[in-house]
């Protein structure tokens, strides 16, 4: 089965409007169930020859407008971030001001407690210690479970 290329196309629909003009120069054809003029068939198929022409200078218009949009954001980008630094740094956390520019407050560091950082060096440790000199695969497969919590006091 072929593929059916714009080229491809043409040349059938050019070659139904030139069998249909040598053959059928005029009046009508009765096929799919409806009456066709044969001036109506040709129009129809040559529309289709111009949609098809028609698909080459609107992707290339699309690809110059896209470049186009590229580049004047590579130029304004820098220019758009730091102007939203900026109003970041000025307003600090006020989060009416921010959102009148369309802006939220930049998010905390997430700062680990000290129970969550032992928690997690006692799992490696331990996962260290059960893995031993093993291969890749094989250290891969084990897991140390997590260590207990700490009791908490009252």
């Amino acid at each position: 089965m072929s593929t059916v290329t714009k080229t491809n196309l043409k040349q059938r629909l050019q070659a139904l409007i030139t069998g249909t003009q040598k053959h059928t120069p005029n009046g009508q054809l009765t096929f799919g169930g409806a009456t066709h003029p044969v001036v109506d068939l040709i129009k129809s198929l040559q529309g289709l020859i111009d949609a098809i022409d028609a698909v080459g200078p609107a992707q290339a218009a699309y690809k110059a407008s896209v470049q186009s949009m590229r580049n004047a954001k590579s130029d304004v980008y820098p220019l758009v971030q730091a102007y939203v630094d900026y109003l970041r740094s000025l307003n600090g956390q006020d989060v009416a001001t921010l959102a009148d520019y369309g802006l939220l407050p930049r998010k905390g560091t997430g700062k680990k407690t000290v129970t969550v950082k032992a928690a997690a060096a006692a799992k490696s440790a331990e996962t260290r210690k059960l893995r031993g000199t093993r291969g890749k695969k094989q250290k891969a497969d084990i897991k140390a479970a997590a260590p207990a919590a700490p009791a908490k006091s009252s």
